[in-house]
Formats: C-alpha cells, structure tokens, sequence
C-alpha cells in the first residue's frame, strides 16, 4: 500500500510512502525499546542532547518544515513559523525545569528515608492529528523524552512528509516513526508501554479500549466544543477582536478554538456587528503566502463536512458568510441559533447564542458532551462567579484558550483524560516508585 499526500489548495500531489508492513512496525518499536534503557540512565545527557542538538536543528530547518507542514494540510504558513517556534520554546522550558519536575518528592514518615521516586515507563506510542503537526507531538514526545522514555510516533497519513522531515531532525534512534494507515493505529499498541493520542472521539475511544486490553497507560485529548462567553461587562472592542482568532485560527480546525460563542442579550447585537466586522478582515487564499489568515482545510473530505453541517445550521439558524467560499477554502461563517447543536465544526464556523443570567450562561455552555476548555470575557467579579458553573478542563478569563507549557493542559467529559505540559504532564509517562528505607 502506498500513503499519497496532497496540497488541499490546488488538489496537487506532494509525495508517495510505502506503507510499513506488520513486522517493520514490530522492528521499529524493538529498536527503540533496545536503546531507552541507555538514554534512561542521564536525564543531564538527555536535556543536553535535546538543548543543544535537536533545538538548533529546528531553528536551522524552520522554513524548510514549516512549507511542509503548510504545503500538507492547509495552515498559513506564517502560523506553521509561529507553531515551530512555540514547539522550540517548549523543549527549552522542559530542558530547564526537567530536574526540578523529575527530582525525588520527600515524604515524611517513620521510616529513616521515604521518597517517591520518578521512573521512565518505556516505549511511549504517540498517534496524533494533522492539524497542528508539530506542536501536537512536541507537547506529547518532549516532556517524555526527558522523564527517559523513547518515542514511536504514528502521524495522520496526509502529514506523512512532515512526520518524515521531524524524524530527520531529531535524528536518534530513540524518536521514530512508523507509516501506517489510521486503520491499523491500533495493532501497535501492544509493543508500547504507554500511548499518547490526540484526535477524534471515535479514534480515542478504540484506542483506550486496546490500551486497556494491553494494561496500558494512556493520555487522551480529544474534541473541543468550547465556549467564548461574553458578559455584559466584557470589554466588547478586544472581546470581538479576540473572537476572530479564537475561532479562526488554523482555519477553524483546533480542539481548543473557541467554537460557541454565548453572549449577554444585553450586548448580544453590538457584539455581533463586531464580531462580524473583524471577521470579514480575514484574509482567505493560498497558504504559503504570508498574508494569508484563512487557507483551505485539511483535504477535500473535510471542506465537504464542514460545508453540510453549516447546511443544518441553516436548518435550525440564521446563517452569515463573510467572504468568498472556494475549493476546500471556507469563508468564516457565523450561525445565531437557539438550537443545541452537538457536532464540533472543525473549520471557520462559529455558533452564536444569547444569555440572560449567569446560569443560563453556565447551562448553555455545559450543553455538549465536550469539556476542554473555556473562554470567559468580563470583570474578574463576574468571570470568577461563572467559573465554578463551567465544566470544563481549562478555564481562561479575558484570554483566548491556548496550550502553555508552564500550565497542565487537558479535558473532561469527552473531551478525554490525562494532562500533557507543565510538571504534571511530564509525569504522566512515569512510575511513581515507592521508595522506603527502614
């Protein structure tokens, strides 16, 4: 079998890949498990190795990874630079609090010496999305690679060159990846000692099933339909300015862009107006120019998805596009609905709804089956009344939702489980070894 990749803005082939077979998969996570007991033995020679080579690899092929990652699936190029450069400013972050995040937790007993120890698992299994291509797995691969585990990555098929070119910077036998179809994602499993996955929650759930046939650890962050509520207090002009990014960027298609915008009555036609105002400065066309804002989604499959369900929206809504739809580009549309619509529109669609009291407000956004995270706009008094009604992994006030590395990052409800970033991230690939000395 072989993997195609395509340019979603002109339907162009990039590449061909032969698919790995059964026992090249079984080989690859063999060659990784030979040599993770070596690289578990220094976490000094591990930040090291990841300061000083990987990170001056990244800064050097920039430009070359960031056409591949744009030419693949659709994202601006200037966003593809941006996601390179938080990706290298996560890794020196872990590079410089590693040890402190790694270090023996004291416990005070009865005992001469008791700590709690942090151990490498193995052999992490990473599945992860097209949509951010780089940062996905970097939040995932580095914070693990420093705890001493090794790294397999499993890529969606349509960023198997990107994928490639990561490979080829990383250059170690402790980071590799493996070719292979969405549809046998699952067979690896086994030969892992813990997964990692972000992506659909379908996909999520399959795949928890197998880890937990197979006894193991799992991490997972799937969909997000997250709420951008707007008090009657919210500073309107930088609220809307700030709702054309939370729900435009990356062309609509990221778990965390603010997806359902639930907005006071009171100001509810003010903010609309606004809102759609900076919405139609979007920039739409081909993504390798740096003007570009809004680029084609990922594949022609994922255009058509996104165009019927903002037919159904029509159904249940008025319904606004500002732009030119063409192709698999899709203008920034706004739907005002009183309907509960429980599908998450991954493209440039937001969902616009009003409120009168906070627990409208509360209840409107708890209506899906979804809980990443959530964005609330207003004076800290109100915001802080309404956080605790919210269900929801994240919460950020006056702030667009986004991953930091400093902050665990995360969902509830179908939105998955585990955290990845920040201390409690990195030891999620972990033994927590009971040490006790009497």
């Amino acid at each position: 079998m072989v993997i195609e990749t395509f340019n979603p803005y002109d339907n162009s082939k990039i590449g061909d890949y032969d698919e790995d077979l059964d026992d090249v998969v079984r080989n690859i996570f063999k060659q990784v498990n030979d040599v993770q007991p070596q690289w578990s033995k220094s976490i000094d020679d591990r930040i090291i190795f990841l300061k000083k080579e990987v990170v001056p690899r990244f800064k050097k092929e920039k430009e070359n990874l960031a056409r591949i990652m744009s030419s693949e699936m659709g994202k601006p190029i200037s966003q593809s630079r941006a996601e390179i450069d938080k990706s290298i400013n996560m890794t020196e972050y872990f590079c410089e609090m590693g040890k402190k995040f790694l270090g023996d937790q004291i416990i005070e007993t009865e005992a001469t010496k008791s700590y709690v120890h942090f151990e490498p698992l193995g052999t992490i299994y990473l599945v992860m999305p097209w949509n951010f291509p780089l940062w996905q797995f970097m939040r995932a691969a580095v914070p693990a690679m420093v705890a001493g585990n090794g790294i397999v990555l499993k890529h969606a098929s349509i960023v198997t060159g990107s994928a490639l070119k990561m490979e080829e910077i990383f250059d170690t036998p402790l980071f590799r990846v493996i070719k292979v179809p969405g549809s046998k994602a699952l067979s690896a499993v086994k030969y892992s000692d813990g997964i990692s996955f972000t992506g659909s929650e379908k996909a999520g759930s399959a795949l928890a099933a197998e880890a937990g046939k197979h006894i193991k650890k799992a991490v997972l962050e799937l969909g997000g339909s997250d709420p951008f509520i707007v008090l009657d207090d919210a500073d309107l002009e930088e609220a809307a300015k700030q709702s054309s990014y939370a729900r435009l960027q990356n062309n609509g298609q990221s778990c965390i862009a603010s997806k359902r915008f639930i907005v006071s009555k009171s100001i509810s036609s003010q903010f609309y107006d606004l809102m759609k105002e900076n919405f139609h400065k979007s920039v739409l066309g081909d993504q390798l120019q740096d003007k570009t804002f809004i680029g084609p989604l990922s594949s022609s499959n994922q255009a058509e998805t996104v165009r019927n369900q903002i037919k159904a929206l029509q159904k249940v809504g008025n319904v606004e596009t500002m732009g030119e739809s063409s192709g698999n580009i899709v203008a920034p549309t706004i739907a005002r609905t009183d309907f509960s619509f429980q599908e998450e529109v991954f493209g440039p669609v937001a969902i616009f709804k009003e409120f009168s009291t906070l627990d409208e407000a509360a209840e409107i956004a708890n209506e899906t089956s979804f809980g990443l995270g959530a964005s609330i706009w207003g004076s800290q008094e109100k915001a802080e009344k309404l956080i605790p009604l919210v269900k929801s992994g994240m919460v950020f006030v006056n702030k667009v939702v986004a991953s930091d590395a400093r902050v665990p990052f995360g969902g509830v409800k179908k939105s998955g489980y585990g955290r990845e970033l920040s201390k409690f991230g990195i030891l999620e690939f972990t033994n927590f070894r009971t040490v006790w000395i009497q």
